[in-house]
């Protein structure tokens, strides 16, 4: 961690000389080279860095990196008199540029931060903007307006172009997709794409007594729109402040290179903030130097060269199709044939695919795209597109999943095949037309799954994964078990799908890893610490798993009446520990269950959640109880009996402590 000094072209500072500040109004119109004998007027810790005239968030040759740029000194947001309600407002704008590498690797983005510390604690590098880690809710009062240029599901992000209110975790409280309104009634939304390098100018403004946040973007260069793209108001946002709280922006990224960039800042908590001037601001595009390229530059080199490409064109055009149509065509290569023989043409998954249209598109996630695909004998299949950025990583991941596709089991989706195209890597397997579980169970569904269909699927999975630990010749750790990830067949039977994230090791040998891989509210306690996933660990998964489907709601909802019911484990064992362990349950069942059957399920997921992976079950008893087998029954009772799974005595959890 580090701190640097620098000067801007354009700075007003008024500043009581004492630890806070009282009156804050600045403007930093570029951020060039530190002056000699300058003031210090930012904190740049972790990976952040001056690069002249803007300032860099993360470091491109950081496998996992965060970084921050904050305003040196806090700015008081409630009165010693009022502890309860924030004083202060602030307004703010700032113009930013996210550029990635390559357009199609998973996108991170940026946020605005208000924090009480200049470093988060346990905030992971890599994930969470470099504000959270994976338990929410974050230990420090944080406020963050984000940026996000990529989508979880998880953290019911809309799209991987929008712009979010989070409250002390990475799920935001309020999100809409970027872009501004205008026209003459303000009622046309022109969508801004955040993730190409273009300079995007924001204004947040903050109504402290009002307990409200506006958030308004525009290309930079475009007048600030009259009508604010995100308006956000809650009486609770107060819980969320310190006393005093610093300001400035937060981002992180993991092995894909993304520039995060903030070219120019201003800020005031007397007023509006001054207007920054966005004319000859630098202009970022994609190129493999990854340096800062202006629009004459750009047009000088399009007008130089155009002779040359008219000329070279026919020439270029041919080698490019001879190599495209020898990736496609020849026959495969040895290493390939090590692996797994069988391979489908990139032509017959674009046909079956209609040229991999946004029409059949399934899903997307940190992997890539899923699509619905029809072959030419209409059997449908799903088609995940895999992007690799070297030969090396495309070929381990080759080995990997051609071991997963030699699994087979009926609770399973199965893989069909694959295709290689350059260093895509397009898998194919069975459709489930029936999609995921959490459609069925969570928000709003079509139709909310019966209890006797919801025991059914939790018994298929159990299967599926007791196969992965225990059926075949080398243990097979999930790894990110959820309820997203099981799939639906047509009888609405369910199978473990998504193995992109599983490792193999042999039975006996300790699994060798020290990234934390995984969803948020799905983690074992001992994977955040250790980062040593395990069967067990994914035991641990399969319990909150089994209480999403008992109890018909996320591991993590920050949408309720209480705030200690926000996890749902907490939730499950405080029912548990005052003698009302059916009263969790989904209340959508209007009570067409048993409830001792109920209750048993609920005790099972328990179970499984202790934190102590030493003292849960197995997949092998967790089928055995709910299938039913009065010995796996007994087991569960006696655990019940002795405390163990409740995972230890229950002790009302601090809003600091939740897991």
């Amino acid at each position: 961690m580090g701190k640097m000094m620098f000067s801007p072209v354009i700075f007003l500072l008024f500043l009581q000389l004492h630890a806070t500040v009282q009156s804050l109004n600045f403007a930093f119109n570029s951020f060039p080279a530190a002056a000699r004998g300058g003031a210090s007027n930012l904190t740049l810790t972790d990976d952040a860095r001056l690069e002249p005239p803007v300032i860099r968030l993360t470091n491109d040759s950081n496998q996992f990196s965060l970084g921050r740029a904050f305003y040196p000194l806090p700015i008081p947001f409630k009165s010693p008199a009022n502890s309860a309600a924030v004083t202060t407002s602030f307004s703010t704008q700032f113009i930013f540029s996210v550029l990635p590498e390559i357009s199609t690797s998973p996108g991170f983005g940026l946020a605005f931060v208000l924090s009480n510390t200049t470093s988060p604690p346990d905030a992971l590098a890599g994930q969470y903007f470099g504000l959270f880690y994976s338990a929410p809710p974050s230990v420090a009062p944080l406020v963050a307006v984000e940026f996000d240029t990529g989508r979880n599901t998880e953290f019911n992000d809309p799209d991987s172009n929008h712009i979010g209110i989070d409250l002390n975790t990475i799920l935001s409280a309020a999100t809409e997709p970027a872009g501004y309104y205008a026209g003459e009634s303000n009622s046309s939304f022109v969508p801004v794409e955040m993730r190409t390098g273009q300079n995007i100018h924001a204004w947040i403004d903050f109504n402290g007594p009002g307990n409200e946040i506006n958030v308004t973007v525009a290309p930079a260069g475009v007048r600030r729109p009259a009508r604010p793209l995100l308006i956000y108001r809650n009486p609770q946002i107060a819980n969320y402040f310190a006393p005093e709280m610093f300001v400035g922006f937060s981002a992180s990224k993991t092995q894909w290179i993304e520039a995060q960039r903030i070219l120019a800042w201003s800020f005031s908590n007397e007023g509006t903030a001054k207007d920054l001037n966005t004319t000859d601001l630098p202009v970022f595009e994609l190129r493999s130097s990854g340096s800062v390229i202006s629009t004459g530059v750009i047009a000088g080199i399009v007008v130089g060269c155009v002779v040359v490409i008219c000329i070279a064109g026919g020439l270029a055009l041919w080698f490019w199709l001879r190599k495209r149509k020898k990736e496609e065509d020849d026959e495969i290569e040895e290493w390939e044939m090590e692996y797994w023989p069988h391979r489908y043409s990139y032509d017959e998954l674009s046909s079956a695919t209609k040229g991999f249209s946004n029409d059949e598109l399934l899903g997307s996630g940190g992997f890539g795209k899923v699509y619905k695909g029809t072959l030419a004998n209409n059997v449908e299949i799903a088609v995940k597109c895999v992007n690799h950025d070297s030969k090396q990583g495309l070929r381990e991941f080759m080995a990997e999943i051609s071991s997963m596709g030699r699994l087979q089991h009926k609770n399973l989706v199965q893989m069909r095949g694959w295709c290689r195209r350059g260093n895509e890597l397009m898998l194919v397997y069975d459709y489930m037309p029936n999609g995921s579980l959490n459609r069925w169970i969570f928000d709003k569904p079509r139709k909310v799954m019966d209890w006797e269909g919801r025991k059914r699927v939790l018994a298929d999975v159990a299967e599926g994964l007791n196969y992965l630990h225990h059926g075949w010749e080398q243990v097979v750790v999930h790894r990110d078990i959820k309820s997203s990830n099981v799939l639906l067949d047509g009888e609405m039977r369910g199978r473990l799908g998504d193995f992109g994230l599983a490792k193999l090791y042999t039975h006996g040998e300790v699994p060798n890893t020290t990234r934390v891989v995984g969803t948020l509210g799905y983690l074992a306690p001992e994977v955040v610490t250790l980062a040593s996933p395990t069967a067990a660990s994914d035991v641990y998964s399969f319990g909150v798993v089994v209480l999403e489907v008992a109890c018909g709601r996320r591991p993590i909802e920050t949408r309720v009446e209480r705030e200690e019911d926000e996890i749902l484990i907490d939730l499950v064992r405080y029912n548990y520990a005052r003698g009302r362990l059916s009263e969790a349950a989904d209340k959508r069942l209007n009570g067409e269950y048993d409830v001792k059957e109920m209750e048993s399920v609920l005790k099972l997921g328990l179970s499984c959640c202790h934190p102590d992976p030493l003292r849960r079950p197995s997949m092998k008893d967790v089928v055995a109880i709910l299938l039913g087998e009065h010995a796996a029954m007994d087991l569960l009772s006696e655990l019940s009996t002795t405390g163990e799974v409740e995972g230890a005595h229950y002790v009302e959890p601090r809003r600091d402590e939740q897991v």
